[in-house]
């Protein structure tokens, strides 16, 4: 008359719970801090395409030689010029880098200076787009690109 077990003791659901504890704790730590550093290299990235962007648009101006002030094609796409580089909007750096206000990656802002965050929950970890001048090329400008504001 032996009872044949099946299932399992309430002290093994136990153990295994207790150690799936002590797993989500270490591993928990450890996945915020990848977030972290996945939304500033996000940013970094942000500022690579933007400044490639805005070297290959200056590069295509030369090479068509036209006016600094004169709008160019880039893979179909008319970029907005000023000063031999593109503007700080989205006809501009925008369609240059093909990071836009209606991207699904990065929230950009659009308009002058242009600005971009890696996404709508981090506003203040952000990369700027800032045009040309007469007298000097533009500038990319990487805010708060830290973990600790980036997180």
């Amino acid at each position: 008359m032996f009872k044949q077990q099946s299932g399992f003791t309430l002290i093994e659901l136990v153990v295994v719970i207790v150690i799936l504890g002590i797993l989500a704790a270490v591993a928990l730590p450890r996945f915020i801090t990848i977030s972290t550093d996945a939304r500033m290299a996000k940013a970094n990235g942000a500022a690579a395409a933007l400044s490639s962007a805005g070297s290959l648009a200056h590069a295509a101006q030369l090479v068509a030689q036209v006016a600094s002030n004169v709008s160019i094609t880039m893979e179909g796409s008319v970029v907005t010029m000023s000063n031999g580089y593109p503007t700080d909007n989205n006809a501009g750096i925008g369609v240059a880098s093909n990071i836009q206000t209606s991207s699904t990656d990065f929230s950009a802002s659009g308009s002058a200076p242009y600005s971009v965050a890696t996404d709508s929950g981090h506003p203040s970890c952000n990369v700027t787009y800032t045009a040309a001048t007469t007298t000097a090329p533009p500038t990319i400008t990487k805010t708060n690109i830290t973990s600790g504001n980036c997180s």
